[in-house]
């Protein structure tokens, strides 16, 4: 297929951290907002005269110094990001807000904090740490909005003096709206049966749209959206199996790219730094204040093993099985940075649900956060694809 105009700038972008769009940003006087994790609510991050930058470590080498402070039995995600503000790589940042999201993360951001590795000679700069529901009701409802009230909010406008009133909030929902329409756009050419768009391409181009500010990346999401529409795909399709990627942080896209070349074309996404469910539109109403809409949106799509009441537990397999029909998958691989507790148990058990209570076959991975020319990877992929193709060649069903 012809190179989409705009794949290398994104790839360039993804590079580092402190990229070309952030300092662009940052020169024009915005407040640059770290993070770490989908739970904290996005458009809170990206008021007027704020952006969002999701922390990433990408060609992590060595973590010596990170798992000094940690172990080597932390996952490779936290260690990295650690690691990373050892060096200085975060220092662009104007605060940084982390979640209670699992131990690892919460230690690796307390050792941020206490190793001083940010907000040199920014005398406003901060840490605030906010607290998670662990259920989908209404008392978990009423906590996800005090602590975004208190952690973020409160503190961008005390310190910065932000906008943070409920016009503000709802600027920045319709901004994430465009944003979320377009990479749904993209997305749905997925589904081709010889499609015109790789799992990696998307998967770039969605990665960019939570490290970059969004005014600035929106154009190039349009001219994406249009050149796709006439892009003709390749006379044959070169893979030999639909696959959905499932699982925790996937910020290296080395990842996909690894997956797709081993013959699984990655049709469908759900894992921290993916489409599903990070890119779905928030829809406000007039009748609530925005923060409460915001809140109940990220609480009620929420797909993190952090939620453990039962209807959330069955439904996380649940939406997996439907994204798996929706796109025409042909097995699932169900993924988790080593380390990863919270996923290590859902990956798990809820293998095995898709697996016999839905029909799906279904890869596990335990993986590096830097997963390079894993050979390993590769041939457990390979092997997957083949006992795919296996099924279909003696016509037994390969989905439920």
């Amino acid at each position: 297929m012809k190179d989409l105009k705009h794949l290398y700038y994104f790839e360039k972008l993804l590079e580092e951290a402190n990229n070309e769009l952030v300092r662009q940003a940052k020169d024009s006087g915005d407040i640059c907002v770290g993070t770490v994790c989908e739970n904290v609510p996005e458009p809170l991050l990206n008021l007027p005269g704020t952006f969002s930058s999701r922390l990433r470590a990408p060609r992590t080498g060595s973590m010596e110094m990170a798992t000094y402070y940690l172990t080597s039995f932390l996952c490779e995600y936290s260690r990295a990001l650690l690691e990373r503000a050892i060096e200085g790589g975060y220092n662009y940042l104007d605060c940084l807000i982390a979640p209670d999201g699992c131990t690892m993360i919460n230690r690796c951001v307390e050792n941020m904090e206490l190793l001083k590795t940010m907000g040199a000679g920014n005398d406003k700069f901060f840490h605030e740490y906010m607290e998670i529901p662990q259920k989908g009701d209404q008392n978990g409802l009423d906590l996800y909005v005090l602590q975004c009230k208190n952690h973020i909010l409160t503190p961008l406008n005390k310190k910065y003096g932000i906008d943070i009133s409920d016009a503000a909030i709802r600027k920045a929902v319709e901004e994430h709206n465009e944003v979320c329409r377009l990479i749904r756009a993209i997305g749905e050419f997925r589904k081709e049966d010889n499609p015109r768009i790789t799992g990696y391409e998307y998967h770039i181009i969605t990665m960019v749209t939570y490290c970059t500010p969004k005014k600035l990346i929106i154009d190039k999401l349009k001219e994406t959206l249009e050149e796709l529409k006439t892009r003709e795909p390749d006379e044959k399709n070169k893979f030999r199996a639909r696959v959905v990627f499932v699982g925790s942080e996937v910020d290296d896209v080395d990842v996909i790219k690894l997956v797709e070349d081993s013959g699984a074309y990655v049709c469908a996404d759900r894992f921290c730094y993916g489409s599903f469910p990070g890119r779905d539109e928030i829809i406000l109403n007039e009748n609530e204040d925005a923060l409460t809409q915001v809140c109940r949106a990220y609480q009620k799509r929420g797909q993190c093993p952090r939620y453990w009441d039962t209807p959330k537990v069955v439904g996380r397999r649940d939406y997996v099985a439907s994204l798996a029909k929706e796109y025409k998958a042909d097995g699932i691989i169900y993924e988790q940075v080593k380390f990863c507790d919270p996923w290590a148990y859902e990956r798990m058990v809820g293998s095995v649900v898709l697996r016999d209570d839905f029909g799906y076959p279904v890869l596990q991975v335990d993986r590096p956060y830097t997963i390079g020319a894993s050979g390993q990877m590769r041939t457990r992929v390979q092997a997957f694809v083949e006992s795919i193709e296996i099924k279909k060649i003696q016509g037994g069903a390969v989905n439920g």
